[in-house]
């Protein structure tokens, strides 16, 4: 993927003594009192911050934190925690800059965080009046957001059309880097681990990967639903009845391509969905009417295993069970190590995806950990993300 990359203007001696405007992600969760409960967003961006700052150039931050109500300034929306925690990050000060659209007063060598982007009116439709106006703030316009490049906003989008140069920040470069990687130029065989709640949620992502990769793995709801398409029963488990047939398809052109999607032969039930809820393991073909399916058995699991070391390049997006659970945990922990120990390069994103890393301890063994829930499946689903689409543009020319 051609971009301009903030990196190699900072390399090229491009940067000093420019305005740098940096639409990062610091979308981060606080409690009730709005502290930061999990900065790992904030620490995600301060390398993008930094290169800015050794280079020279008058440096402007923002984001959009929440859901505010644009043109309506509330104390819950503001980034004034954000601004805190960087400073601390970065050991220097960061003053929060209210209202910023028409002028900011920065110099080179310091950094300024630019109130919520979300209270501008105009944000989320990418006002071109909005856009134009951002644009004008800086000279240098960085994309270092990709768990907001699936959105076509003001402040992701419509500047980098109207500033003079727009380019990748280090976050989004690494985020198109691995993508190519698994996805455009993967090393074979390819596996993929889809799992959730429901089809209907990952039905075209289901579909788009069925075309390209040697292994499909589902799990959660969605397997549930693809047994039930194998024929088998499910008792009381979550599932879409409606979209068997969909599953069916997606199973037949995998299995036109000399392929396959691994369907459980055992099961751990339950039947209550309680953390307290006696475990039980059996057949698959076992299930009886009240039994809920809440995690693939330690046979399928380690079938799954086994099949992920001869793996090329594994993505992963989905536990395969309710593993917040202990007792239905086993199989979301045995695929997670497996990939853990595998050579393949692998790439995993998705909140709870990363929720699982993170219980696991693995942080180190993927590959690559993905920053975007919304945009990486759109990425697995095939879609050109509008941040991608308009840095390719502005590099062509």
């Amino acid at each position: 993927m051609n971009v301009l990359r903030f990196s190699d203007l900072c390399a090229q001696g491009k940067v000093a003594g420019q305005r740098v405007f940096i639409r990062a992600d610091l979308n981060v969760p606080q409690d009730a009192a709005g502290n930061i409960t999990e900065d790992t967003r904030v620490r995600a961006s301060v390398p993008c911050i930094e290169l800015a700052l050794q280079a020279g150039a008058a440096v402007m931050v923002t984001s959009h934190l929440g859901r505010p109500t644009e043109g309506e300034f509330k104390p819950e929306d503001s980034l004034a925690p954000v601004a805190r925690r960087l400073a601390q990050l970065l050991g220097r000060e960061v003053p929060l800059v209210r209202d910023w659209v028409d002028g900011v007063a920065v110099e080179p060598g310091q950094v300024v965080l630019l109130e919520n982007c979300r209270l501008n009116k105009g944000e989320k439709k990418n006002s071109l009046e909005l856009a134009k106006k951002m644009a004008a703030l800086c000279d240098i316009f960085v994309h270092d957001a990709f768990g907001t490049a699936h959105r076509a906003e003001a402040s992701t989008y419509g500047i980098a059309q109207y500033a003079k140069i727009a380019c990748a920040g280090p976050l989004l470069a690494a985020e198109i880097d691995a993508i190519t990687k698994a996805l455009a130029h993967p090393r074979r065989p390819l596996a993929a681990i889809v799992a959730g709640s429901k089809v209907s949620t990952k039905l075209t992502i289901l579909q788009s990967l069925a075309r390209n990769v040697d292994q499909l793995i589902v799990g959660g709801g969605i397997a549930n639903t693809f047994m039930l398409a194998a024929g088998l029963k499910i008792g009381k488990s979550l599932a879409e009845a409606d979209l068997v047939g969909e599953a069916r398809a997606v199973i037949e052109a995998m299995k036109a391509r000399g392929a396959a999607v691994p369907i459980p032969t055992d099961v751990v039930t339950a039947k209550t969905f309680a953390a307290d809820a006696k475990a039980t393991v059996k057949a698959a073909s076992e299930v009886v009417d009240d039994d809920l399916i809440l995690d693939i058995g330690p046979q399928t699991a380690r079938a799954l295993a086994q099949q992920l070391k001869s793996a090329g390049t594994i993505v992963w997006n989905g536990p395969v069970g309710v593993f917040e659970f202990e007792a239905f945990s086993h199989g979301t922990e045995t695929i997670a190590r497996a990939i853990a120990q595998s050579d393949a390069f692998s790439i995993a994103g998705g909140g709870d995806t990363l929720a699982a890393i993170a219980k696991y301890g693995i942080e180190r063994d993927i590959s690559y950990i993905s920053t975007g829930g919304g945009a990486f499946l759109e990425v697995l689903e095939g879609k050109t993300l509008p941040a991608f689409e308009i840095l390719q543009k502005r590099a062509a020319g």
